[in-house]
């Protein structure tokens, strides 16, 4: 006995096909959502973690810094010299508030060389995070830090850490081009967010970043666990979560060593 094939084009099989297509979209929309969701709590979380120890109150950034460069406060009875820290290409000079506890104004000395300079800010220092970037041709001080800086930064770290995760993903044999589609957009979402907010953390001292990449990496964890379950079904939703827990202590790993070898 034949049975009669339903066509293509059978308006049951249509619905089911809509009805798929829909839920998968509707899924779609859920992990995206619940993915911002998460990562704007990332964003309120920083106030908790930004004073967890007293960062400068004042650091001059200094690009390829000569060895012999040294900043000295004039000001007050005593006349502290900046603890100075190395990040690649770029030199942090910081003084804390213990080092700015006179009233003002405050004079600084510039020595590199035998050719000292001084300066003095023409705005009032804020409490903390007070930062300046110092051109030794010029002999200028800005306010902030020298243009494209941060998008330079923020870009390098999401690329290293894509390359990172995308190794890990290619591990746990994913190939279908749907699947590296979520992958990069998750995690483009997730990477940028995260390390836009660090860049946002006031200090340009990366020990002071460690808890908020910690605090971060968390959140962002927990994102693509429910995120990436829902848009990828190429392979069981158990090794997608292994992928997910897997390629986040990767990043977390990469990301402190990142910190320390890269400037934030």
């Amino acid at each position: 006995m034949q049975y009669p094939m339903k066509s293509i084009s059978d308006p049951a099989l249509v619905k089911a096909k809509t009805g798929v297509a829909t839920m998968s979209s509707s899924l779609a929309r859920t992990a995206l959502m619940a993915a911002m969701c998460l990562l704007i709590l990332l964003m309120l979380t920083s106030e908790i973690w930004a004073n967890a120890a007293e960062p400068p109150s004042l650091v001059i950034l200094v690009n390829d810094p000569p060895e012999d460069l040294s900043i000295m406060l004039l000001s007050g009875e005593e006349t502290p010299e900046a603890s100075v820290r190395k990040v690649a290409w770029e030199g942090y000079y910081a003084f804390y508030s213990r080092d700015l506890n006179a009233e003002g104004p405050f004079v600084f000395q510039v020595s590199v060389g035998q050719e000292p300079f001084t300066w003095s800010p023409e705005d009032r220092l804020q409490g903390y995070n007070n930062v300046y970037t110092l051109d030794l041709e010029t002999r200028s001080f800005t306010p902030g830090t020298y243009p494209f800086r941060s998008v330079t930064l923020v870009s390098m770290r999401v690329l290293l850490t894509l390359l990172i995760e995308g190794a890990v993903f290619f591990l746990f044999r994913f190939r279908r081009k749907q699947s590296w589609v979520a992958f990069l957009v998750v995690n483009l979402l997730t990477q940028g967010a995260l390390n836009v907010w660090l860049g946002q953390g006031g200090s340009l001292m990366p020990s002071y970043l460690l808890i908020g990449l910690v605090i971060g990496e968390i959140v962002v964890f927990a994102a693509e666990m429910i995120a990436l379950p829902l848009l990828i079904n190429e392979h069981t939703k158990r090794r997608t979560l292994l992928f997910a827990v897997a390629a986040n202590l990767a990043s977390l790993l990469a990301g402190g060593y990142i910190l320390s070898v890269l400037p934030v």
